[in-house]
């Protein structure tokens, strides 16, 4: 089984029959969800995207990606939050967090996901010289982070290669009919890609959004997307064996008891994007009406040694969801070293991942034992084929643990209200009203 849910460490915080109790209103969940009569029902179209996803663009993406393989050095990703997200956990995760540096071929970066300078100079100083092709994603086209990197990006490209070859290397994510992005790039003759209308940001992974970049960096998308399938057909089904609605109603029961923070933890650093794709996902699915519980992350066992003393011994206001890969990517054989300088001969002649799995088990008893509940999902490895699996299992979770919580887990009101802020703050035409009030504010 590519991935399970495992409620083992859990014996002495729930009760079997508290998930007897919640089960209705996740068959209520449910019911909402497969009858698209729930909050936010226009943006379901990630549920069987899996099986119903457009072959016709789907034969595109694989034929974009070969051409960038073919004719580039570097890829630049160009997009925030669900617009990048997805795409580059999946590519961590699968290829490892090294693998600009540890293969030939394209090496892929991402930026337009942040406003600082520095980094936004750092990415051009990696394109400069170089074959490089841009990726741009954004349903609007006008998102600053976003804009402000493509429009330096387009320029350095122009002026490397002129404006007709740069035509051929950008390829446009975006609204299928509207939008400035969209207009541009039939303008320009950028070849586009759709981000569909019913899919929100953070479900977009396994759309042209996050299958291009993937499919780029040498990822068979065939192989993530028979996962999700294979867990889209597993996890669509109501029924107490359910793992994702499982893992939703445990994530409720804790909640109820006062666990508002939830660990997100993997022992294998190549999650670690994974992680900041789960935050975004349950974080603006959950955090309305004053409710949600907030969406933390660790990799271990690097952060037992910064966050462990706070997990171990801090405020109970936590429960921890340890992701466990059985198998790592690479496994490395601990040779004995002669004079046991560093005292560690005693973990000689065997794999590390064994070392890796019983810091795992010891660091679970010790926080079962401090009073933190440790929840458990499973997986094979870090395959393809499984993140495409687990990528469904999260996305089926998260709509019925927001539906359990009895908000929209498919809009994000209060994304806006920063930007609405920082528009007034620069100058944007349009804000002036605001802009002497928040000004006043801050002297």
């Amino acid at each position: 089984m590519s991935v399970h849910f495992s409620t083992k460490h859990l014996g002495s915080f729930i009760k079997e029959d508290e998930f007897t109790a919640i089960w209705p209103q996740v068959e209520t969940a449910h019911a909402q969800l497969e009858a698209k009569n729930g909050p936010g029902s226009d943006f379901l179209g990630w549920m069987y995207l899996p099986r119903d996803y457009d072959k016709e663009e789907f034969a595109r993406i694989k034929a974009a990606a070969a051409k960038i393989r073919a004719d580039s050095d570097v890829l630049v990703v160009a997009g925030i939050g669900g617009s990048y997200l997805g795409a580059r956990a999946v590519v961590e995760a699968v290829k490892g967090m090294y693998h600009n540096d540890l293969e030939n071929g394209l090496k892929i970066y991402f930026c337009g996901n942040s406003i600082s300078p520095t980094y936004l100079n750092n990415i051009l100083d990696v394109c400069r010289g170089k074959r490089f092709s841009i990726n741009v994603i954004s349903k609007s086209g006008t998102t600053t982070e976003t804009s402000l990197a493509f429009r330096v990006l387009r320029k350095l490209l122009e002026e490397q290669v002129g404006a007709q070859e740069a035509n051929q290397r950008i390829y446009a994510t975006t609204d299928r009919s509207k939008g400035t992005l969209k207009e541009l790039a039939d303008k320009q003759g950028w070849q586009t890609f759709v981000v569909p209308d019913d899919v929100g940001g953070r479900y977009s992974v396994l759309t042209a959004v996050g299958l291009l970049p993937i499919a780029a960096a040498g990822i068979s998308i065939d192989e993530v997307m028979q996962g999700a399938a294979d867990s889209m057909v597993r996890f669509s089904k109501l029924g107490p064996d359910n793992d994702a609605y499982r893992y939703a109603a445990a994530r409720n029961i804790l909640y109820r008891k006062g666990k508002r923070v939830e660990i997100m933890e993997c022992y294998e650093p190549d999650f670690t994007m994974m992680n900041e794709w789960y935050k975004q996902l349950f974080g603006e699915s959950e955090g309305k009406d004053n409710k949600g519980i907030f969406p933390a992350s660790c990799i271990f066992s690097t952060d037992l040694h910064s966050m462990g003393q706070f997990i171990q011994e801090g405020s109970r206001l936590m429960f921890e969801t340890i992701v466990d890969v059985k198998k790592p990517a690479k496994d490395l054989f601990i040779e004995p070293l002669e004079g046991n300088f560093d005292g560690l001969n005693f973990l000689a002649n065997q794999n590390m991942s064994i070392v890796n799995r019983k810091a795992m088990e010891g660091t679970i008893l010790a926080h079962t034992d401090g009073g933190v509940p440790e929840l458990m999902i499973e997986m094979d490895d870090l395959s393809a084929y499984n993140v495409g699996y687990l990528i469904y299992f999260y996305w089926r979770a998260c709509a019925c643990s927001g539906y359990l919580l009895s908000v929209n887990p498919f809009n994000q009101p209060g994304v806006e209200s920063y930007k609405k802020n920082m528009f007034a703050l620069l100058g944007k035409p349009g804000y002036e009203n605001l802009t002497a009030e928040l000004e006043a504010k801050l002297k």
